[in-house]
């Protein structure tokens, strides 16, 4: 097969660190060549200069046989290079046609946008991608996995030979990721390159024609997929064997009930939610998409209105109807979407850590004291082994696993009893999720009581002590993890009993 893409020896640091060392990379016509690697490996680095966002420092990129630096984005979209990131980068108030040609939108007369033009050639580009997509619509009304295709229109639009994939399946369903597939099938047939970044191991098989390895910013290896196993793969991610996915428990949940939860329900809704959480318990919340986990966590932390029930932490009531009630009473939050709801990305990760309990590092006027904010933060930096080359580095420029230690860092500087994990390692290599395994269960072990939402059904067995079970906004069951399985899980997520 041709080759299309060639990364030869390329290399780019930031202060204080070497994303990547020396790295390499070939795509060829008509494959799907997945990058795989821990969060700091240097996938998102890479996949940047490919973008036109970043330069290397050294190294060449050759393009259809040709070498190439692009200045921005523009000129490598130009140029036939199309990226769809992790968070879709669409305008929700627009049509899918205008988001796939904003920017370059026909225009008749030399000034009108001809808007018929663009319906029509949106619709063929749709129709490529065999996608039940209306040019007309408005994106914000298209669920999750329609907006991805929109995503992949959009790259396309540019004539792309080159796609490049940043974790497009962390928000779709089974039967939508299927339908990612098919596409990614059919781009394949008519020749396009993809580059293909995931952390679910479990889901390349489906498509992945060679596998490359990135570990600490350097090179690892590149083989046909067949050649390899999961164990294999995962163990020159991480540098190491792993003989578990989980950590061995080295706690047993008391009896006692540190957060109770009575008849809480949302505003229109009938469906009324009771549950206990016990100290030193992991509680994991499963249920399919929409089965209402995410909206109860968020009425328990004061984030959304509700229109009954109560809250009791150590068997007293408490009245949450803010965050900062549910803080001062000892919750913590940690959102499905860490970088919307848990981080100011633009802010340094001392602040980040210290941003919860701010009289703690702070005079009675209200004067903060670096001193003691930077004495906070190297303990959580160590104690977690946030890998930052300073506590003054800005949090967006942390790995994905990184920046979850820093939203737990965060709880734990509050001292929070009661902590909610939303999709903990969501977006996150599996290296990094073991050290969240074992941060979850060393707070448990502490006393501790964890909520933890998943989608993920190995997670939800590996990492709880009881199951709690939703379905259209009730909790069908609560179960021991002993007898529990996927089966069941699945049983009872679907409304079956």
């Amino acid at each position: 097969m041709t080759t299309l893409l060639m990364v030869d020896d390329v290399s780019k640091s930031f202060p204080g660190v070497k994303a990547l060392d020396g790295v390499r990379l070939e795509l060829r016509r008509g494959e799907v060549h997945v990058l795989l690697g821990e969060n700091g490996a240097g996938k998102s680095t890479l996949m940047k200069i490919l973008s036109g966002v970043y330069r290397p420092d050294s190294g060449t990129v050759f393009f259809k046989g040709a070498p190439i630096t692009f200045r921005d984005a523009t000129e490598s979209l130009r140029a036939g290079i199309g990226i769809i990131y992790q968070e879709l980068n669409l305008i929700p108030h627009l049509t899918v046609a205008q988001n796939i040609f904003i920017g370059k939108e026909p225009v008749r007369m030399g000034f009108t946008i001809d808007g018929a033009k663009m319906n029509r050639d949106a619709s063929e580009i749709l129709k490529r991608l065999n996608a039940d997509v209306k040019p007309t619509a408005l994106v914000k009304n298209l669920p999750v996995s329609k907006q991805q295709m929109v995503e992949v229109a959009k790259a396309l639009s540019y004539d792309s030979d080159v796609l490049i994939m940043d974790e497009p399946t962390s928000a779709l369903t089974a039967s939508e990721i299927e339908e990612l597939f098919k596409v990614i099938r059919s781009l394949r047939g008519q020749g396009v390159g993809i580059i293909y970044i995931s952390h679910r191991l479990e889901e390349i098989r489906e498509i992945a024609d060679r596998v490359t390895i990135f570990r600490d910013g350097q090179y690892v290896s590149t083989d046909a997929y067949q050649d390899l196993t999961l164990d294999e793969i995962v163990k020159r991610m991480v540098g190491r064997e792993m003989e578990n996915k989980f950590p061995r428990k080295k706690h047993v949940p008391t009896e006692r009930v540190i957060l109770e939860v009575r008849g809480l329900r949302r505003r229109g809704e009938a469906e009324q939610a009771s549950f206990t959480l016990r100290a030193g318990e992991i509680l994991g919340v499963a249920g399919l998409m929409g089965a209402g986990r995410t909206e109860l966590a968020r009425m328990i932390f004061g984030a959304d209105r509700k229109a009954g029930g109560e809250i009791l932490v150590d068997g007293r009531p408490v009245s949450v109807s803010s965050p900062l009630d549910a803080i001062q009473a000892g919750i913590g939050y940690l959102s499905e979407d860490r970088k919307t709801f848990g981080l100011a990305l633009n802010m340094r990760l001392s602040e980040n850590i210290t941003m919860a309990y701010l009289d703690e590092v702070s005079t009675r006027s209200g004067r903060i004291l670096k001193r003691l904010e930077k004495e906070a933060t190297q303990r959580f930096v160590k104690s977690l082994d946030i890998r930052t080359p300073s506590v003054s580095q800005v949090v967006k420029n942390l790995s994905g696993g990184n920046q979850q230690k820093v939203v737990i860092a965060k709880w734990l500087f509050r001292s929070a009893r009661v902590l909610i994990f939303d999709e903990p390692t969501r977006g996150i290599d599996v290296g990094a999720k073991y050290a969240i395994y074992e941060l979850m269960d060393g707070l448990a072990a502490k006393g501790a009581g964890i909520i933890m939402i998943s989608s993920e059904l190995p997670e939800i067995l590996g990492m709880s002590d009881r199951i709690m079970v939703m379905s259209q906004g009730r909790i069908a069951t609560v179960m021991d993890v002993a007898g529990a399985t996927q089966e069941k899980i699945l049983h009872y997520a679907a409304g079956l009993s």
